[in-house]
């Protein structure tokens, strides 16, 4: 004798669910396929009519019928599967973890995937997968550096006040000294890039000297204005200061908001002094230990990155050159840093790293 179908009625709570499964963008074609048999055995159609409608043979159709009659929306859910069974007890897992985290190996500085396997008596694949489980990284060490300046909250707001709310009728710029950029000549020919095969150059060098770049951010365009000077003093900066006092004439009631670091040459007598003459310029000094709010750091970055590190300099006027094309390049097309996070956000942050 054949099975009779099980009848399938749905509550108004469960129609709802299914209905939402079945039409939801982000649900699986398995889930929402299975949503829609439901609802159509919901509307007394026989296995085989829902087959034909869904594309689907009728065994599967009845195998979703009968584990919804049984047990609901969660009877359409996949069945746990079978599998080889745990060799690892929570145990081991928790001797691995303590051993990782208040141990290091003798005279070792951290622990390796080997060491803790013969430490633990299991399989180094075992000990990777215990570790990626629960974010543990002995390989990884990052690094630090916590701000001791007592005025560090008040330095956060206001420049970061600059960037999020600058004053009306003013430009901010970010100020800083990319200092001793080498001008590096391979010993030997940069072998090209080839398929299957990356850029090679060797390891040693010739030194041809060094410059140092002195550059201005301006926040609101992303447009630089740089200087390079074969020093790096207080005298320079003064130099770059006449140079950014050139590059923006004044204009009635504008101000310019320089960005600076607390290196000395930034706070001279003399530059004190030139400052007094010249009030549309305003220093703001960010917190000791914290370069990573001035936003030209991250344009050193990229010509670090960029243009720099790989570069081939027979001398330092070379090097000057293409500091200065680069930067030419770049504001043809400038494009600004965009600052999101605010005061609040970068304390909030900072608490939970050191929590």
């Amino acid at each position: 004798m054949p099975r009779t179908a099980s009848p399938i009625e749905l509550s108004a709570q469960e129609r709802e669910k299914l209905e939402l499964i079945a039409s939801r963008p982000k649900s699986s074609q398995r889930d929402a396929k299975r949503a829609r048999i439901i609802l159509l055995c919901a509307e007394e159609k026989t296995n085989t009519e829902i087959a034909a409608i869904m594309g689907a043979c009728v065994q599967t159709v009845g195998k979703w019928r009968e584990r919804f009659a049984a047990d609901g929306i969660a009877g359409l859910a996949d069945a746990p599967r079978s599998g080889a069974p745990r060799t690892i007890s929570d145990k081991k897992v928790e001797e691995v973890l303590t051993k990782t985290l208040e141990g290091i190996p003798g005279h070792l500085t951290h622990w390796s995937r080997r060491k803790m396997a013969r430490a633990a008596g299991i399989g180094q694949t075992s000990v990777g997968r215990i570790w990626r489980a629960f974010g543990v990284k002995p390989h990884v060490v990052r690094g630090f550096k916590l701000s001791k300046d007592p005025m560090f909250t008040e330095k956060v707001r206001d420049v970061v006040g600059l960037y999020l709310n600058p004053p009306d009728n003013a430009i901010v710029l970010s100020v800083d000294e990319k200092s001793q950029c080498q001008a590096l000549e391979r010993a030997q020919p940069v072998l090209p890039m080839d398929l299957g095969r990356p850029e090679q150059q060797t390891h040693d060098y010739i030194r041809h000297g060094t410059t140092s770049l002195f550059a201005a951010l301006e926040v609101a365009t992303g447009k630089v204005t740089g200087q390079c000077h074969t020093q790096h003093r207080a005298v320079e900066f003064l130099k770059f200061l006449k140079h950014l006092d050139r590059r923006y004439p004044e204009r009635e009631g504008e101000t310019l908001h320089l960005i600076v670091d607390n290196y000395a040459t930034h706070n001279t007598p003399a530059v004190r002094k030139w400052l007094a003459r010249h009030p549309r310029f305003e220093l703001h000094f960010t917190p000791t230990g914290a370069s990573w709010l001035n936003q030209i750091e991250r344009f050193f970055g990229l010509i670090t990155d960029e243009r720099i590190r790989r570069g081939n300099f027979t001398s330092v006027k070379q090097l000057e050159k293409a500091i200065h094309d680069y930067i030419q390049h770049h504001n043809e097309n400038p494009t600004p840093f965009i600052w999101t996070a605010t005061p609040e956000k970068i304390f909030d942050k900072l608490s939970e790293s050191f929590s």
